[in-house]
């Protein structure tokens, strides 16, 4: 356990220094833009690309891989959506609702904290399970937005957006040509490879400080009764049930079991929130259920790693 706390106490300690200070400057949302622009689009693809360019063509040729852990992310959504549905929620509301159970925080505190407990084999599965879980939700969100909206967009206009949304999200693109490097064997040149390799250093740290700034100027007013049942969801049940499709995989390697476990069981994402935000429904909420999960995950994630690197699973 404590080889566990030191390997999480530099990582959320950049999440600490990031609310600290946030809660001093008191610098405005609005100045975090350029910060989240850069690890979005120009530090994390490379850190994603050079680690799939590195792997050999043959692992990322595991269907059962990916359709259990997508499976298992749609199932908890479906679950989250339903319980809202039998409160007597709104569509757009169990939608968020859905959301907040199902979509961890995989792009920012995902790569990261894989990487630091499992390595570098732990690079392609985030890459896959990032891609397949964020192909699901540029999906979901706007088909159940459309849905419940009595001015729907038309079909192959809504379509045409799905499919923008996810051919275009960075990380995707990313992985897409991190793919076709390893298929081909690709060797960037010497002064391109430094500096890939010195953005993807500056990708989680950024990402974590930035992380700490969010929770700090989004100050936690109530917390909702959702939250009761959302955020162990999240950070259990999600988990557990990854766990129990993929441990009977014959030939699945460690690395990709741990992986995907991690994963399952992150907080809820910012994105969350920015989707509140973006069809102005269960606002509030959402961002609770951001700063409440991610505070409950320094416990829990805590707890999840010392499982899995012990073998206790």
């Amino acid at each position: 356990m404590l080889q566990i706390i030191e390997m999480l106490t530099p990582l959320f300690g950049l999440i600490l220094l990031g609310y600290i200070s946030g809660r001093i400057k008191k610098i405005t949302l609005d100045g975090l833009a350029w910060m989240n622009f850069f690890i979005m689009y120009i530090a994390l693809p490379p850190l994603i690309f050079k680690l799939l360019a590195q792997t050999p063509l043959e692992e990322f040729r595991n269907a059962g891989f990916l359709l259990k852990t997508s499976l298992s992310t749609f199932a908890i959504f479906v679950l989250c959506f339903f319980i809202a549905k039998f409160r007597q929620q709104s569509t757009e509301n169990s939608t968020i609702q859905g959301f907040a159970g199902a979509y961890g925080n995989i792009g920012y505190l995902g790569p990261p904290l894989a990487l630091a407990a499992f390595g570098p084999e732990a690079g392609v599965p985030v890459a896959l399970i990032f891609c397949l879980d964020n192909s699901i939700h540029f999906t979901l969100a706007p088909l159940l937005m459309s849905i419940s909206n009595k001015r729907r967009p038309p079909l192959l206009s809504m379509l045409f957006g799905i499919v923008k949304n996810v051919l275009s999200h960075p990380l995707i693109l990313a992985t897409i040509v991190g793919i076709a490097a390893a298929s081909v064997q690709y060797q960037p040149p010497a002064a391109l490879n430094s500096l890939v390799t010195m953005l993807a250093s500056a990708a989680a740290p950024c990402a974590l400080f930035v992380m700490g700034v969010s929770a700090a100027l989004r100050p936690l007013k109530r917390v909702p009764i959702e939250l009761s049942y959302l955020v162990p969801i999240k950070l259990v049940v999600h988990p557990i049930l990854v766990y129990l499709l993929l441990k009977q995989m014959p030939g699945l390697p460690t690395a990709w079991l741990q992986a995907a476990v991690l994963m399952a069981a992150l907080p809820a994402a910012t994105n969350v929130f920015v989707l509140a935000q973006q069809y102005d429904v269960w606002v509030e909420r959402a961002s609770s259920a951001v700063v409440v999960s991610t505070l409950f995950s320094i416990v829990s994630l805590t707890l999840w790693l010392y499982l899995l690197s012990n073998g206790l699973l």
